[in-house]
């Protein structure tokens, strides 16, 4: 190298070093643990831009990779270490100079057959400054393909969005491999350089994603469709308005619906979420996030489907996905968000909007359908949260199916159009919403609160979780279950093929199980699990220990699910950073501190035990069986949780089929040997008397559940002819009261909506039938095994209640429990 292209160098890279910044997408150089260091490592990059060069030199410095700028040495002969796919232009022409790429490789060819140990390492790197994708501008002028306006432009660039660049680097290539696989032809090189070259623009999509649309051309586009126009039409007839006045009104929907999408919106909040979450958590961790990056460069259309815990959901997924390196979805968000200002910055970070039924409105149905079509067509990302509004109780609600129908209908339509769903846990140790979840669900009355309001308040509040669950492949699924579903495509008159709603509803079961197996266990929600089912809500710190190592345990060596994640810490690690949340109360004792929760703390509890229940339920259930029927029969509880387990499936979307059930059974049942809570002697299973009260907090943990099936069952058994709204209602005053008399401080324990999943159970059980004869054989045998897991006491409060309400059909209250005696 001359002296003046060493001082160019030199001049250029300490500039760069003020002006740039940049940032390893996804974060962390993940694919290095795959380098072989000992071989030579090349790298492959789209253009010869000194800059693009420097800025990859400053990273792979800091990453220990070799210097992109400095020749490899091989065999006495000194070789360029980057190829560049794409020659630059002339300075005053459009037209490129002579690639040299391809003679590059096979030079690197010819080396490996002078020496077959060598083995070379390929490193594709793409290097962008800012991620703004631009606007769609038609008739480009060719004087922006001239070199000189692209230096110019490109300083600009590096200038304004230097601090705000990233950097991809590929899995290495073994060139080894390539040639064992695909010979030693010089058409390998080809090959090579144009795959290269296909890579980068997916990585292009991929990081920027398509060019955003004018907003009136949108407009315009989607009122040309046939079935809109339609729709215009049928409005200007119903409702006696002329074609033109109706087709305002379409305009005014689109404009309340469509996202208004900004990069430098995006950008500006990327550094004010930044600062929130240092300031609000103690990290954010993110998993399984190369499912979504794989199909982002596979060209699917990715639907992210997220529980809804709280409102930092929207703003949390979005800022994890843009780290990843990925495109921020469309997020549909509900219409009540559409106020000033924060409607106006919820569309510029991509939110469209949308009402919450779509009833006697088929104008707005119909455009709703095509805006959301129109995203996938063009090929952005969508986010929506299929619970259709935040979780009260922190267990996932009954999935909505209205925007899921839309997006299948829109596939149907699409032809091979590619989507993905892709369900997504979102925990946190502390959710800033949770008591007014506990107020709503006392009081029935809906609080509004935002996050914003309260950032300046609130500080440390632990550890935030995002998962990304096991995809699903729509057209997979669909060729599984509904073989002939492309007879719908493009069928204007099929909108609604007879198969669409079961299909609809098993998805969107299968969506909300593949959450719950993307849970998180924590510090919070797992102490909480413990705390809550003790007497007086009270423990020692060594008998809190002591079941946190059990559960600990039990979810390790027996895991729910592989995309479930457990802490790695030992209890006294987790233990020590649950009391540093200041979840619980602690009361020094010179013998061992008692850990206890007060009166609201018990009720704010609740919201994250129930984010794990799932987790724990079936050994809870295994635990109570054993500890309520000494030397019960292992073939007698599987039977037992067999009748049992479709009820705690579908109300807290349980992963496991009937088959796999058994074989849980029987592992946790090893487990629970091996711990020394129970003993086997031949095939009776007994509690081990020393480890009686560790066995009783694991069956507690599963004695509300099984109170609202006896309140249930005792209804139905007493008054065979009762219907399910009646059912239902009945139910919770129940378990309202019975919440007083026995001090159960959960607000969900008399929940409507969880009352209402195990009525709809039943029916599809076969407990309850629309003849009004609701007592047969099944139901019989499933009340005599309810009455057996409970506590005697509480048993003849429900029954005593239930004959209650059923001879007197207007009480609204339960006498006190010494009546009840």
């Amino acid at each position: 190298m001359s002296c003046c292209h060493i001082f160019f160098y030199n001049l250029l890279n300490s500039m760069l070093k003020f002006l740039v910044k940049s940032k390893i997408v996804p974060a962390g150089l993940r694919n290095a643990a795959c380098l072989d260091t000992r071989q030579p490592i090349i790298y492959i990059l789209p253009y010869n831009s000194k800059i693009d060069l420097l800025t990859l030199r400053m990273q792979c410095l800091q990453q220990d990779l070799p210097d992109p700028i400095k020749p490899l040495q091989i065999n006495n002969f000194s070789m360029p270490r980057c190829i560049f796919t794409y020659e630059n232009t002339r300075l005053l022409s459009r037209y490129p100079k002579k690639s040299t790429s391809v003679s590059l490789v096979n030079r690197y060819l010819d080396l490996y057959r002078l020496n077959s140990d060598l083995d070379i390492q390929i490193i594709l790197i793409f290097i962008i400054f800012g991620r703004s994708p631009g606007r769609e501008i038609k008739n480009h002028s060719l004087v922006f393909q001239l070199k000189l306006v692209k230096i110019i432009k490109k300083i600009f660039t590096v200038i304004w969005f230097g601090r705000d660049s990233f950097i991809h680097f590929s899995r290495p290539l073994s060139m080894r491999d390539l040639i064992t696989k695909h010979g030693t032809h010089k058409s390998i090189s080809q090959n090579l350089i144009r795959l290269a070259r296909i890579y980068f623009t997916r990585q292009h999509l991929v990081m920027i994603g398509p060019r955003l649309p004018v907003r009136k051309d949108l407009f315009k586009k989607i009122l040309e469709y046939k079935i809109i126009k339609k729709s215009i039409q049928n409005e200007a007839r119903s409702k006696k308005l002329s074609v033109k006045k109706a087709q305002q009104n379409a305009i005014k929907l689109l404009e309340e619906i469509a996202a208004n999408f900004s990069y430098e919106a995006i950008r500006l909040f990327d550094r004010l979420l930044g600062c929130t979450w240092n300031w609000c958590y103690q990290g954010i961790y993110v998993r399984n996030a190369e499912r979504v990056r794989t199909l982002a460069e596979k060209g699917h259309k990715i639907v992210y489907l997220p529980c809804h815990r709280s409102h930092m959901d929207y703003l949390l997924l979005s800022y994890v996905i843009y780290h990843q390196g990925l495109v921020p979805p469309h997020i549909a968000a509900g219409i009540n968000l559409n106020f000033w200002p924060a409607g106006t910055i919820f569309r510029r970070l991509g939110a469209f909007f949308i009402r919450r039924t779509f009833k006697a409105n088929k104008l707005y149905s119909n455009i709703f359908r095509e805006y959301l079509g129109e995203l996938f067509n063009r090929g952005y990302s969508v986010e929506y949260f299929i619970e259709g509004g935040r979780s009260r109780t922190g267990r996932l609600l009954e999935p909505k199916t209205g925007i899921l129908t839309m997006t299948i209908q829109t596939m149907l339509r699409g032809g091979n159009l590619p989507i993905t769903l892709v369900p997504i846990y979102i925990g946190y140790e502390h959710v800033i919403e949770v008591a007014n979840y506990a107020n709503e669900l006392r009081s029935t009355t809906k609080k509004y609160s935002f996050f914003y309001q309260k950032i300046p308040s609130l500080r440390k509040l632990g550890k935030g979780y995002v998962t990304f669950g096991d995809p699903i492949h729509l057209d997979t699924w669909l060729s599984q279950e509904v073989p002939h579903w492309r007879d719908s495509i493009n069928s204007i008159e099929i909108q609604r093929p007879k198969w669409l709603s079961l299909v609809v509803d098993k998805i969107a079961t299968t969506i909300m199980v593949r959450i719950n197996n993307a849970a998180v266990v924590n510090a919070i929600n797992i102490c909480s699990s413990i705390l809550l089912v003790s007497c007086q809500y009270s423990l020692t710190r060594t008998q809190l220990l002591s079941q946190l190592t059990c559960y600990l345990d039990l979810l390790r060596n027996v895991p729910y699910a592989y995309d479930v994640t457990v802490p790695n810490m030992m209890p006294e690690e987790l233990f020590e950073h649950a009391l540093a949340m200041n979840k619980f109360s602690i009361q020094n004792n010179t013998v061992s501190d008692i850990i206890f929760l007060s009166r609201e703390q018990i009720i704010l509890m609740n919201y994250y035990r129930n984010n794990i229940q799932h987790l724990l339920v079936l050994p809870s259930l295994v635990a109570n069986i054993i500890y309520y029927n000494h030397g019960i029969a292992l073939e007698q509880l599987k039977q037992r949780i067999l009748i049992l387990y479709p009820l705690f499936k579908a109300e807290l979307f349980m992963c496991y089929s009937k088959q796999q059930l058994l074989t849980v059974i029987d592992d946790l049942i090893t487990e629970l040997s091996r711990q020394g809570l129970l003993k086997k002697q031949v095939s009776s299973l007994y509690p081990v008397p020393l480890k009686l009260f560790s066995l009783q907090l694991l069956a507690a943990c599963v004695n509300e559940i099984l109170q609202r099936y006896n309140i249930i069952f005792s209804l139905l058994r007493i008054y065979p002819q009762i219907n399910r709204d009646t059912l239902g209602k009945k139910s919770r005053i129940i378990a309202q009261q019975l919440s007083v008399l026995y001090g159960i401080n959960a607000p969900d324990f008399f929940d409507k909506t969880i009352f209402s999943t195990i009525i709809s159970t039943l029916r599809s059980e076969g407990y309850i039938n629309d003849n009004s004869n609701n007592i047969n054989e099944k139901l019989s045998k499933m009340c005599s095994i309810l009455s057996e897991l409970i506590t005697p006491e509480v048993l003849k409060t429900i029954q005593y209640a239930s004959i209650m309400m059923i001879n007197k059909p207007n009480i609204t209250t339960l006498p006190t429990a010494q009546s009840a005696d």
